[in-house]
């Protein structure tokens, strides 16, 4: 399936040649058909319900960022872990970042609040996408259902532009 939003700011984008600033991850975590989402206190994002994540330190693999995020927002350890997208975000203020997708199918400990956020254990159902980014409600969905997301997109602070986006089942 291909999901499609014209701008001519996102049209002149040279997408084979763009490179993020950053590389982040966000990391679902599945359990008795409920995701473990977080409202986040700060950062980019802030106040929005999204999942765990962040960008990469120094190093580390994408999956490796995964588990250290998702352990230094929600205190928990994410388990067996799958990679299930790859999205690549530009701003109109010239920051971009690419963003790895995983769910997670397990963890070890108990989620509680930080500094950096607050958890959300959510119904699968019931996923509050009117608190989240513009674009999580046409590649969440089928993420948490066993496909693949890859996409391009172009926001303005947190209004979405333009997009390019390819759902693969597996």
């Amino acid at each position: 399936m291909k999901i499609t939003q014209t701008h001519p700011d996102f049209e002149i984008i040279q997408w084979e040649a763009w490179r993020p600033k950053d590389q982040a991850t966000l990391c679902f975590v599945l359990q008795n058909q409920q995701v473990l989402l977080i409202e986040k206190k700060r950062g980019l994002g802030k106040g929005k319900v999204n999942g765990p994540g962040g960008k990469f330190e120094c190093g580390e693999t994408a999956m490796d960022c995964a588990i250290r995020e998702t352990r230094e927002e929600l205190g928990i350890i994410p388990l067996n872990l799958v990679e299930r997208g790859l999205l690549r975000f530009q701003f109109t203020n010239g920051y971009s970042l690419v963003a790895h997708i995983f769910l997670a199918f397990d963890f070890e400990g108990v989620a509680v609040e930080t500094e950096e956020a607050i958890p959300l254990w959510t119904d699968l159902d019931l996923i509050p996408y009117r608190k989240m980014w513009a674009d999580d409600v046409l590649w969440l969905p089928h993420v948490l259902d066993g496909k693949t997301a890859t996409g391009d997109f172009l926001f303005d602070d947190d209004h979405m532009l333009g997009l390019n986006l390819d759902i693969l089942s597996p």
